[in-house]
């Protein structure tokens, strides 16, 4: 009865254990999630966006009122004043600089409209984002795959050399076959200790796109398998809804037309106010004042010449746009269409590896195996069918890893 009581008390103890184990193991959608909220780099874009925001509210500011003190007609020092009115004064002057409210506005719409073009690009660095951390999580998980290949068949390979070091006092076998297993079995440690070194790589670099330490404790989902789900139609008004480049290229045409209308807007007039008050330095004058608006001529052609020029090269920049986005949706059909042709093509060839190739390579290896067992074939017909089996093991890894990036590139394309 203790003994059962103990055993219950230590399975308890190691539940927490456990499932802190399985907390850790996070999934490839926490880590992509992780990125879209924490990467440093994602959250410049926010902050430019505010920036143009508050530009933008800063562009409809009026110029700072303008007041001046001196003296109005005032004789120079020396100078025969014949009537007390000759004296001159003192006066204080306002003025006021007004902007035409309709430039004001313009202005205001298009530097608003460049927080749009600065979220759009935090859409397009997203997707590069993702594609980096798909492809590191897919390198770990086939790191791992390659890892367990390595191991199992250090394992025969162990068996093997054991078997040397047994019959070679009864002279059933040559020194030289353990030495050459023995150099296999290391040959095999190093492949293993690469695929470590990819792993931590992998992990460090995961990590700091996640504003992580590099060195933190990450495990992932090693038994996750990519899918390739494929669109059933590939057409430009499919990529022109979920290309983010694209609305990026459309939210610069959006803004550069804004601009075009700030330029135009410049044709309108701008005022100022201005008032004068005189206080005679003779007691005999009356205070006066003087007030005085004033009104800007843009239409003026040595002065409208600026901005129909610019509003004129800012629309040929916009045909140019416009041009640019027909071209990347062509060429983003076209090449989708082509990597979905290839994928399916990968895959067959993987599968028929799979299927085929390796069961082969197996059974030829295994009846190598149980000859060289009952001593029916030497130690190096045997290495020869182990080390087919194990490349050809590496190979179908090989060939995954091209897969994987495949899919990665596509869903990229895609802005999945």
């Amino acid at each position: 009865m203790m003994l059962n009581i103990k055993k219950y008390v230590l399975l308890l103890a190691m539940l927490p254990v456990q499932l802190y184990a399985q907390q850790q193991t996070v999934p490839l959608d926490t880590v992509l999630n992780r990125i879209a909220n924490n990467n440093l780099l994602l959250q410049t874009y926010a902050l430019k966006a505010e920036s143009y925001k508050h530009k933008a509210n800063a562009g409809t500011a009026w110029m700072a009122p303008m007041v001046g003190v001196g003296t109005f007609m005032t004789p120079y020092p020396g100078q025969q004043v014949m009537e007390n009115g000759d004296k001159g004064s003192l006066m204080l002057q306002l003025e006021q600089e007004v902007p035409n409210p309709w430039k004001l506005q313009a202005q205001k719409r298009y530097e608003t409209s460049k927080a749009a073009v600065e979220l759009a690009g935090r859409a397009v660095a997203l997707n590069e984002l993702k594609a980096q951390a798909k492809s590191l999580y897919y390198t770990w998980i086939l790191a791992s795959q390659r890892i367990q290949v390595l191991q199992a068949n250090d394992k025969i390979m162990q068996m093997m050399k054991k078997i040397e070091q047994i019959r070679y006092p009864y002279n059933q076998s040559q020194l030289s076959g353990v030495f050459r297993a023995n150099a296999k079995i290391e040959e095999n440690k190093n492949m293993i200790r690469m695929q470590q070194g990819d792993i931590a790589k992998a992990k460090a670099w995961l990590n700091s796109l996640m504003n992580l330490p590099g060195n933190h404790d990450l495990e992932i989902d090693t038994t996750y398998v990519p899918q390739y789900t494929a669109e059933a139609r590939i057409d430009t008004l499919l990529l022109a809804g979920q290309r983010k480049d694209i609305l990026q290229l459309e939210e610069n045409i959006r803004s550069m037309k804004l601009g075009v209308d700030a330029m135009k807007a410049q044709s309108k007039p701008d005022f100022k106010i201005r008032f004068d008050h005189m206080a005679p330095l003779s007691k005999m004058m009356p205070n006066s004042y003087s007030v005085m608006g004033m009104i800007s001529i843009p239409i003026a052609p040595w002065s409208s010449r600026m901005y129909k020029s610019e509003a004129k090269a800012m629309g040929y920049e916009i045909q140019a746009m416009e041009k640019e986005r027909e071209g990347m949706l062509q060429e983003s059909q076209g090449m989708l269409t082509g990597m979905h042709y290839e994928i399916l093509s990968m895959q067959k060839r993987i599968l028929a590896m799979e299927e085929t190739i390796v069961p082969a390579l197996k059974k030829a290896m295994d009846a190598d195996f149980v000859n060289y067992q009952e001593n029916k074939l030497q130690l190096p017909a045997v290495i020869s069918s182990w080390e087919a089996l194990t490349m050809m093991q590496i190979a179908v890894l090989d060939e995954k890893t091209k897969l994987y990036k495949m899919i990665v590139d596509y869903e990229k394309e895609l802005y999945r």
